[in-house]
């Protein structure tokens, strides 16, 4: 017997339970340790509010981000419970904060929906912070409890008296446990707020960041508050897009105990936008909701459109997609026990809830299109020319195919392969320019890195009808080099994923204007016709420098002014700054040395924190609006040639 499994006996098993097991495993609780999880932990607390705000006890919910970074959230709702819970024989505040699965939202006659994703509730806030101050204004009084790692410091004590009611939560995220990403981004929490008070008319909802100043040198600060709900929301997410009709179309009510809420609009753009929400979760894989939507909207148009005689002349069938094309809709219902399925645990499993969604938007569109017969044609015009669309994709698609079978091994002529055969193992750059990739080409190791040069600016997919984008040569290139299917005429949108050559697709590109711009072309495309890229992980931007500072035999790469001033600083005088202007200014020595060794290279992967904002970021800069674009840019560039 060996000396590892003489050791392995009854008390090698580890029986973990609560906080401890949160605070070892963390990732099962909150997703991940990194920026998604960080933010997680603010969208937990605030679920708390928001249920409250949902069963009509509360309208008001504030979040502050301190100058610590710790976090603190406030509502007016009724107050956590702080009298003695009988089984567990210390106070319900400390039960809910301390003992995992612990809460209101189990008992259906406090709550009968609540919001989240993982349900795990302020304990696991708890566990994963370094400190955590529960104060409950309630019954005349305000209660305090403070709490370290999950852990009480002592038991819960009146510490004044109030006219209000309401929670409050402060915490501080463990830096042990969150070690690479710490600090909150306000632009990711004031994102979710919003959506939060879209989905939940009636309520205020601020954030405060006492980190930074405005222009005024207050603290910066947003209120959200929305009266319209989806409608405002529809409108607030095609701001940038033209609409073809006059009104948002919307429907509120219940069908069969299911709440069910949704707001369509047609606009003049190629892309079908569909947001779904359960329990305000923005389930991204779909589900029942989303196929009720589907079914709902397919058999209500096309019934009309046959009924009015528009589609006598058409040669070919309209499929779901045509009614789809140039649509942004909304869907958000409520379940009281959901079923979440799927990879992230996003996709509505509950059977019941589809007829539910079909039902409600059968009448909702049947009654619009009715009132609005103008709009009602519009629309119908639009379904058919994008049905004449599809066709010419398909044939685009079919062309793409025989060029694959006719190509050398069906891949593009430009591409410079790998030898690794294993796509774990392998990346892809797509590089700006033949100049530029033919450096990559000498400085790559041929084993594992394979080199796509694209000539020039790609398509704008995002103004682009869909065979003007399979047609294209660089697009082309594109899907044939990574391999994945195009998709069939039936599903326009499938990748099959599992094909993919390479599982690091780079972006390379010169550090410029026109180098960004060219990266936000190809994201762009990614993002409409790839996403399954971006979701798993696949896509990267590299970084190459800006700046060479030389003395002597010294040198320093500086991918920023603030490094490149810091580097001349420690030369001293007589440094010799050299400013690459473009990818092929660089031997292939320097471009493998900064831009393309794995030991030392800074690769950005490309994440989708929010889906509804990436989407309405990319119709922005890409779309014709240049108003929204201008403003967006002088925002958030810190050096930026507004030329729109």
């Amino acid at each position: 017997m060996s000396e590892n499994q003489a050791k392995y006996s009854a008390d090698s098993i580890q029986a973990l339970e609560g906080m401890e097991h949160v605070r070892m495993r963390p990732s099962m609780y909150i997703g991940d340790v990194g920026s998604r999880g960080l933010h997680h932990l603010v969208y937990e607390v605030v679920d708390n509010s928001i249920d409250e705000a949902m069963a009509g006890h509360c309208d008001r919910i504030s979040v502050t981000i301190n100058e610590d970074n710790s976090v603190t959230t406030e509502d007016n709702g009724r107050g956590i419970p702080v009298g003695m819970h009988k089984k567990e024989g210390v106070s319900a505040l400390e039960v809910v904060m301390t003992k995992i699965g612990a809460g209101g939202k189990f008992d259906k006659d406090s709550y009968k929906v609540s919001g989240g994703l993982h349900g795990v509730g302020v304990s696991c806030v708890n566990a994963l912070s370094e400190k955590l101050v529960a104060t409950v204004h309630r019954d005349g009084k305000i209660w305090e409890q403070e709490y370290q790692r999950g852990k009480s410091i002592e038991p819960v004590k009146e510490v004044g008296t109030s006219d209000k009611t309401g929670t409050i939560v402060t915490f501080l995220p463990d830096k042990t446990i969150f070690q690479d990403v710490n600090t909150y981004s306000y632009d990711i929490l004031a994102t979710r707020l919003r959506e939060l008070s879209f989905l939940n008319k009636g309520i205020t909802i601020t954030i405060t960041d006492k980190r930074n100043k405005d222009k005024d040198g207050n603290d910066v600060h947003e209120e959200f508050f929305s009266k319209d709900g989806l409608v405002e929301f529809i409108k607030f997410l095609d701001n940038t897009r033209e609409p073809i009709m006059k009104d948002v179309i919307a429907f509120e009510g219940e069908k069969n105990g299911v709440p069910v809420e949704v707001a369509m609009i047609y606009n003049t753009s190629y892309s079908e936008n569909l947001h779904s929400y359960v329990n305000n979760i923005n389930t991204h894989e779909g589900g029942t909701h989303l196929s009720g939507f589907r079914r709902g909207l397919t058999h209500t148009l096309k019934k009309y459109s046959e009924t009015s005689g528009m589609l006598d002349k058409l040669k070919f069938e309209i499929s779901g997609d045509d009614f789809r094309e140039g649509l942004t809709a909304i869907i958000s219902v409520k379940v009281a026990e959901p079923q979440f399925e799927g990879q992230t645990k996003t996709k509505l499993g509950n059977k019941e809830v589809s007829a539910c969604v079909s039902q409600a938007v059968s009448e909702m569109l049947r009654d619009y299109l009715e009132e609005h017969p103008e709009d009602a044609k519009t629309i119908v015009q639009k379904v058919i020319l994008a049905a004449q669309a599809r066709h010419a994709a398909q044939k685009a698609r079919e062309m793409v195919q025989r060029k694959s079978v006719m190509s050398i091994g069906g891949l593009p002529g430009k591409l410079s392969d790998c030898s690794e055969q294993d796509p774990a193992k392998c990346e892809v750059f797509l590089v700006e320019g033949d100049s530029a990739g033919g450096t990559a080409k000498q400085g790559r190791d041929r084993a594992f890195q394979a080199i796509l040069p694209l000539r020039g600016k790609i398509l704008n997919v995002e103004k682009a009808m869909q065979h003007k984008v399979f047609e294209n040569e660089e697009i082309r290139n594109i899907f044939t080099a990574l391999g994945v299917t195009i998709g069939t005429e039936e599903d326009s949108k499938a990748l099959n994923i599992e094909k993919l050559r390479y599982h690091k697709v780079v972006i390379m590109c010169d550090a410029d204007i026109d180098g960004s711009h060219i990266s936000t072309l190809i994201l762009t495309f990614f993002f409409r016709y790839m996403k399954e890229l971006v979701e798993n992980g696949h896509v990267y931007i590299a970084t190459p420098p800006l700046y060479l500072v030389k003395k002597g035999a010294k040198k320093e790469y500086a991918w920023n002014n603030d490094q490149r001033d810091s580097i001349m600083m420690k030369f001293g005088d007589g440094c010799k700054v050299q400013r690459y202007k473009g990818l092929g200014e660089m031997n292939a020595a320097q471009l493998w040395e900064t831009t393309m060794n794995p030991e030392f290279r800074t690769l950005r992967r490309v994440d989708i924190e929010n889906g509804i904002e990436a989407d309405r970021i990319f119709s922005m800069l890409m779309g014709d609006d240049v108003p929204p674009r201008r403003e967006f840019i002088e925002n958030n560039a810190i050096y930026a040639n507004i030329d729109a």
